[in-house]
């Protein structure tokens, strides 16, 4: 899991930054001294695990969870245990209490783990999806790809369009990692349907075209391309 660190105590930084970089299964990107240079990073880079501190000037850690949407797990670590019932609220995989030994650490890590992994081997064929008033059932294997439209997310199959009030995190959630990608903030594919790729242009079915996002191309790259 790639993970990024958010700290504004140069010590506690270190700290979380040697421990995940003491964990075989997490791999260090980037650490920040405010939340602020976080979302910044964000719009254009894609993480697995965020470790969060509550207390920051600026943009404190609270803040950055209501104004900020990212697909990342969050464990969140602070001096203080009141915001803990306030930060649940926001599907926060863990909340620590400073000073944080390497085991209670492990702890947290090892629930972000779990739910990394069963959101790969878990995934239904079917989700149902709020279509005005009314759920109805969408078959994960005849969608063609998602975009976002302010605040709502637009599936598309063959047969249909399903216009959904949703994040593209909450729609994330709900699909497989192994069959579906994110290929840019407002696009998500399913790497079977893909056609071809041709100068950062995906073509999916045959007819539509995505561009693939700039933070994105690396991880697509990566992925799909094996020679």
């Amino acid at each position: 899991m790639n993970c990024i660190v958010i700290e504004d105590s140069e010590v506690q930084r270190k700290l979380i930054c040697h421990y995940i970089e003491k964990t075989d299964y997490l791999t260090f990107k980037r650490d920040f001294v405010d939340a602020v240079q976080a979302v910044s990073y964000l719009r254009n880079e894609s993480v697995d695990l965020i470790f969060l501190d509550i207390s920051m000037p600026v943009m404190s850690g609270m803040e950055f969870l209501k104004s900020f949407e990212s697909d990342a797990q969050v464990i969140l670590f602070t001096s203080h245990e009141e915001y803990a019932l306030e930060a649940f609220e926001y599907n926060v995989i863990d909340y620590l209490v400073k000073p944080v030994s390497y085991a209670r650490f492990m702890k947290a890590v090892n629930k972000a783990r779990a739910g990394f992994e069963k959101n790969d081997n878990e995934a239904s064929d079917e989700i149902f999806v709020k279509v005005n008033s009314v759920f109805e059932k969408v078959n994960i294997t005849e969608i063609l790809w998602i975009e976002a439209l302010a605040d709502y997310v637009i599936i598309n199959t063959d047969e249909r369009k399903y216009t959904v009030l949703s994040s593209m995190k909450s729609i994330t959630s709900k699909l497989p990692s192994k069959d579906f990608m994110r290929v840019h903030r407002s696009s998500i594919i399913r790497l079977d349907k893909i056609s071809k790729i041709d100068n950062g242009v995906i073509e999916i079915g045959g007819n539509k075209l995505i561009a693939i996002g700039r933070s994105y191309k690396k991880e697509v790259m990566e992925r799909l391309v094996t020679i």
